[in-house]
């Protein structure tokens, strides 16, 4: 079987197996207080050109998100996000798990704008509703797609006005920045959003992800909170020093152009052979609306990740690309198929 069901499958990159075989025998403090964890931090500072910001290693995007949400809004508050998100659809209810309804709204793109952000703050009046605290996006989004500079500047300056926090999942953060429609750059972020994070389960590494606190006022005590949610890994030294290697030499947007590299390669050969796109990716995700004839052919040779099942029976599939696929692998796959 092709496997083209999601991003994380394997375990990681060469260059970070060898750094974690390297220091095993290693003995340091725990908790992330560790020279590992330090040095990840500060290749992180320098590449985000932002030496003020916390930086805090979790192992998992949900964690991260759970984490972080709840540390950020009061218990009356609520998150504003696309139906889409992944906090709204494939966490389990971890957000209102924490005490805070998620209020969302279907995108056609899995974007939120200014204008439905706004919207969604009107709708909430009075002390007899939840309040808007924050909004949460992704970047990339959970259907491909990827924010400009002009709608994360519009989609920052309306949280101002609103008194929100702006966060952003960033599991697929290196696809969306080496994707050639993304005009931005990791040194953008931190003028964009009060919070982000950087995806390292789904970029190459074995887990983990790095979490960049921006906003002074998110800083505080923020440990305390970290611990509280059992995100505090006592062998924390294992995040860092994959986030050091990925944040050496280049290697973290290196492992995202391949990956969106290897879906262009395969939504250009299956669009070649007539199956329609949901919509054009830019990123390592690609959608496509099959036939039940053609899911049943599909489902013989590959594995996928089915989206959804439209009333006329036909059914869309997303094939997803990684740090790890090979060219030879996608040529293959469209030689079968």
């Amino acid at each position: 079987m092709f496997n083209f069901k999601n991003d994380y499958s394997e375990g990681c990159h060469p260059r970070i197996l060898e750094a974690l075989t390297r220091t095993n025998l290693e003995q340091t403090v725990g908790y992330g207080l560790d020279e590992h964890c330090a040095q990840a931090a500060a290749l992180i500072k320098q590449a985000i050109g932002c030496e003020t910001a916390d930086v805090h290693f979790l192992v998992g995007g949900t964690q991260t998100n759970l984490t972080a949400i709840a540390a950020f809004l009061r218990p009356h508050q609520c998150v504003l996000a696309a139906a889409s998100g992944h906090i709204n659809v494939h966490e389990a209810g971890a957000i209102e798990a924490t005490g805070h309804k998620i209020v969302s709204r279907a995108t056609p793109d899995g974007k939120l704008t200014a204008a439905l952000v706004q919207e969604m703050v009107d709708e909430h009046t009075d002390e007899h509703m939840v309040r808007p605290g924050m909004v949460y996006l992704s970047q990339s989004t959970e259907l491909g797609s990827v924010y400009t500079k002009a709608e994360l500047e519009a989609l920052y300056a309306c949280c101002r006005k609103n008194g929100l926090y702006l966060y952003i999942d960033g599991a697929r953060l290196a696809c969306a920045l080496a994707s050639d429609c993304c005009d931005l750059s990791l040194s953008d972020l931190p003028g964009l959003c009060d919070a982000f994070y950087i995806g390292g389960t789904k970029n190459g590494m074995l887990f983990g992800e790095a979490l960049v606190i921006v906003h002074d006022a998110l800083k505080s005590d923020f440990r305390f909170l970290l611990k509280q949610r059992g995100g505090m890994l006592a062998k924390g030294r294992l995040l860092g020093i994959q986030f050091a290697e990925l944040f050496r030499d280049g290697l973290y947007l290196e492992l995202g152009r391949h990956a969106n590299a290897l879906t262009q390669r395969l939504q250009a050969g299956l669009e070649a052979k007539g199956y329609p796109l949901l919509q054009h990716s830019h990123t390592n995700q690609v959608f496509f609306t099959l036939t039940p004839e053609q899911y049943a052919r599909f489902s013989q040779l590959v594995l996928f990740e089915t989206w959804a099942t439209l009333p006329d029976g036909r059914v869309t599939i997303r094939l997803v690309t990684s740090w790890a696929t090979t060219p030879e692998a996608v040529d293959a796959f469209l030689a079968e198929i």
